[in-house]
C-alpha cells in the first residue's frame, strides 16, 4: 500500500507575499526596468546592539544577547573588540556587543514587526529620516529603546538599550531603495 502523501502547507511571510505580488510590479512601472532581474529586493537586515557596560560587568552582554535573540528570532553573535582602548577600558578580544544578520523569512517577519508594531510604539515618533540612505541603496536607523518590541517583557529588563538596524537591499540608488521601502509602508517623515 502506498502511503498517502501529506500535503504540506508552507508558510510565507505576508511582507514577502506583498513584495512578490505588489511591490515588484510597482517598482517595474515606476523605474521602467526592462529585465525582472533588475528589480531591487531586500538582501538582509543586520541588527547591532552595542554593550559598552560589558567592560565592567559581563552579565550585561548575556542580557543583551538574550534580548536580541527574542527580538530577532535567531541566536546573535558576539562583537569582539579588535583593538585595546584604555580610555574606554576596552581590551583586545573583549566582547563589546551583539549582532544578528537576518535573511529569508525571518528578515521579512522582522521588517513586518518593525514597521507595524515597534516603530509606532516609539515615544514621540514622527517618522524615520529620509537622510539615512547610504547611496548604494541601504538604509540605516537607530532605536533608542529596545523595549518597543513586544517580545521584550519590561519587568524582566535590567537596562534599556538602543540598537542599530541596517536594511540592505539590491537597489543601486537611494530613489530605488526608497520606493522599495515605501512599498513596505516604512514610515518616512513627510
Amino acid at each position: 500500500m502506498a502511503e498517502a502523501k501529506k500535503k504540506e502547507t508552507v508558510y510565507t511571510p505576508r511582507f514577502k507575499e506583498r513584495y512578490q505580488n505588489e511591490i515588484r510590479k510597482n517598482l517595474k512601472e515606476v523605474h521602467a526596468y526592462k529585465n525582472d532581474m533588475e528589480i531591487p529586493a531586500l538582501d538582509k537586515i543586520v541588527i547591532n546592539m552595542g554593550v559598552g557596560e560589558a567592560t565592567q560587568n559581563k552579565a550585561f552582554i548575556k542580557s543583551a544577547e538574550k534580548d536580541l535573540e527574542l527580538i530577532a528570532g535567531q541566536k546573535p553573535v558576539l562583537t569582539i573588540a579588535k583593538k585595546s582602548n584604555a580610555s574606554f577600558k576596552v581590551r583586545e578580544g573583549m566582547a563589546i556587543g551583539v549582532k544578528v544578520t537576518l535573511r529569508g523569512a525571518r528578515m521579512y517577519e522582522f521588517l513586518d514587526r518593525l514597521v507595524t508594531i515597534a516603530l509606532p510604539r516609539v515615544r514621540d515618533f514622527r517618522g524615520v529620516s529620509e537622510k539615512s540612505f547610504d547611496g548604494q541603496g541601504n538604509y540605516a536607523l537607530g532605536i533608542t529603546e529596545h523595549i518597543v518590541f513586544p517580545e521584550i517583557e519590561y519587568d524582566k529588563v535590567d537596562k534599556i538599550r538602543g540598537m542599530d538596524i541596517v536594511i540592505c537591499t539590491t537597489a543601486k540608488t537611494k530613489e530605488e531603495s526608497k520606493t522599495l521601502l515605501d512599498g513596505f509602508d516604512m514610515p518616512f517623515k513627510k
